[in-house]
C-alpha cells in the first residue's frame, strides 16, 4: 500500500508518498489543477507495485470537497478528510517545538493516515443529486446569515438617529419595512408619509391583506416625536440606510431564487419522504440536514456514529473524582443548527418528542440544554429511519409515551 500525504493550498499541494514501513518514497510540489492532479498520478504509478490497484493508495487532505478531492476519489483512492484540529495535534507527535512548514505537513497527513487511519472516516461516496442539495443548501444558508448580519447593521443605524423606525417595524428584512424605509430613510420623511403613500408602498411590496390598517400604525409610529440627531449627518445616515435597504432587499430576493432550487433538488431525491415524514422537519430544513449527513449508506456505521458526527451527543471530561457531561462544540455549525431548530418545531408536532422535553426540563436542564438533548435523540430515530428505509412513526419512536396515552385513555 501507499499512504498520501496532501497539504494543500490555493495554487498548489504539497504531496509526499511512504510506503507501509514509513519510509519516504516521494516528495513534491505539484499545482493545483488537470497539471497537478496528473503529477500526483504520475508519482503513484512510479511507485505502486505491479500488482497493486488505486483502492491500495491511502491519500489524507485536510478538506473533504473540491474538484481535487473529487479527483482523487474518482481515481479510485481511498481519501481520508482528516480535521485540521486534528492534523494539528498529531503534529505534535513528531515535535513539540513548534515548527511548521507545508512540507511537513504532507508528513504529518502521510504518517497520520499510515498509523492512524482507523480512527478516522473516509471521505463518502455521496450522491450526484446530495451534492447538489448540498452546494445550493449551503449557499441559501450563507446568504440568510448574511442577511440577518446587514440586518443587524440597519437596526444599529437606525437606534442612533430613527428610532421610530423601529417601534413601527418587529421584522426590518420584511417587505414592509423595506419598502417604506427606501422610500423615507430619514426621520423627517418618515413623518410626512401620510397613510394613501405608505398604502401604495405595501400594495406595490405585495401586502394584500389589511393594507390599511397596517399603514395606519407605521405612520403613527413614525410621527412619534424623538430626540433628534446632528443636522450635519442626518445625511450621512440615510444613505447608509438606502443602502442596507438596498442590499437586504438584493439578498431577499436571491435567497427566494435559491430557496427554488433547494426545494426542487431535494423533491427529487429518493430519501425526501423520510426525512419529511420527521417531526420539526419541513423541505428547507430537510434539505439542510440531508446535505450535512450525506446519503452515502456506508458513512455511519450506527446512530452513535451519526451522533457524533452531528454533534449532539454529549462529551464527558472525567479525571479523579471529577466528571462533568458538556456540550460538543468542535462540530458541523450548519447541521447543529438545523438539528437544534428541528427540536423545537419538534415540541409541537410530535407528543413524544414533547415528553421527551419535559422531562429532561422536569430534572433540572436548562431549555437549551433539553433542546440538544431531544435533538440527539431525533438523530438517532432518523437513522434508523433511514437504515431501515421506513418513514417517521410516533409510537415506534416513542414507545413508552405511546403506551401512556393509551392508558390514559
Amino acid at each position: 500500500m501507499l499512504f498520501v500525504g496532501d497539504d494543500w493550498a490555493e495554487s498548489h499541494h504539497d504531496i509526499e508518498i511512504v510506503d507501509e514501513e514509513g519510509r519516504r518514497l516521494a516528495r513534491r510540489r505539484v499545482p493545483e489543477g488537470v497539471a497537478g492532479i496528473a503529477a500526483l498520478h504520475g508519482l503513484v504509478a512510479d511507485h505502486l507495485p505491479d500488482q497493486g490497484e488505486p483502492v491500495d493508495v491511502v491519500v489524507g487532505i485536510e478538506t473533504d470537497r473540491g474538484p481535487w478531492v473529487q479527483a482523487l476519489i474518482a481515481a479510485g483512492y481511498t481519501v481520508y478528510a482528516v480535521n485540521p484540529l486534528q492534523a494539528a495535534r498529531y503534529r505534535e507527535r513528531h515535535g513539540v517545538s513548534g515548527a511548521k512548514s507545508d512540507a511537513g505537513d504532507a508528513h504529518v497527513l502521510a504518517e497520520l493516515v499510515r498509523l492512524d487511519r482507523a480512527h478516522h472516516r473516509p471521505v463518502a461516496g455521496d450522491s450526484a443529486l446530495a451534492e447538489h442539495v448540498k452546494v445550493v443548501a449551503r449557499a441559501h444558508q450563507s446568504l440568510v446569515w448574511s442577511r440577518q448580519r446587514q440586518v443587524n447593521t440597519l437596526r444599529s443605524t437606525l437606534r442612533e438617529f430613527y428610532p421610530a423606525a423601529l417601534a413601527a417595524f418587529d421584522d426590518l428584512a420584511g417587505r414592509d419595512a423595506l419598502a417604506v424605509l427606501a422610500a423615507a430613510p430619514t426621520p423627517d420623511k418618515g413623518a410626512r408619509l401620510t397613510r394613501r403613500r405608505v398604502e401604495q408602498l405595501l400594495s406595490r411590496a405585495g401586502r394584500q391583506r389589511n393594507v390599511t390598517a397596517t399603514a395606519e400604525a407605521i405612520v403613527a409610529e413614525l410621527r412619534v416625536p424623538q430626540l433628534p440627531a446632528r443636522a450635519g449627518v442626518v445625511d450621512a445616515y440615510a444613505a447608509s440606510v438606502s443602502a442596507l435597504v438596498a442590499v437586504i432587499g438584493e439578498l431577499s430576493r436571491q435567497i427566494q431564487t435559491l430557496q427554488g432550487e433547494v426545494e426542487a433538488g431535494f423533491g427529487r431525491h429518493p430519501d425526501a419522504e423520510i426525512y419529511l415524514s420527521q417531526p420539526g422537519l419541513g423541505t428547507m430544513l430537510g434539505a439542510r440536514v440531508l446535505a450535512e449527513f450525506g446519503d452515502d449508506s456506508h458513512r455511519y456505521t450506527d446512530a452513535k456514529a451519526r451522533k457524533n458526527y452531528a454533534g449532539t451527543a454529549p462529551i464527558t471530561k472525567a479525571s479523579g473524582k471529577k466528571r462533568v457531561v458538556l456540550a460538543r462544540h468542535a462540530r458541523n455549525r450548519r447541521l447543529a443548527d438545523a438539528l437544534y431548530q428541528q427540536a423545537f418545531a419538534a415540541l409541537n408536532s410530535s407528543p413524544g418528542a414533547r415528553a421527551y422535553y419535559d422531562t429532561h426540563r422536569a430534572r433540572g436542564a436548562t431549555h437549551h440544554q433539553a433542546l440538544r438533548t431531544l435533538a440527539n435523540r431525533l438523530v438517532g430515530i432518523l437513522h434508523g429511519c433511514l437504515r431501515h428505509q421506513t418513514p417517521y412513526n410516533e409510537s415506534t419512536a416513542w414507545p413508552t409515551t405511546s403506551q401512556t396515552n393509551q392508558q390514559a385513555a
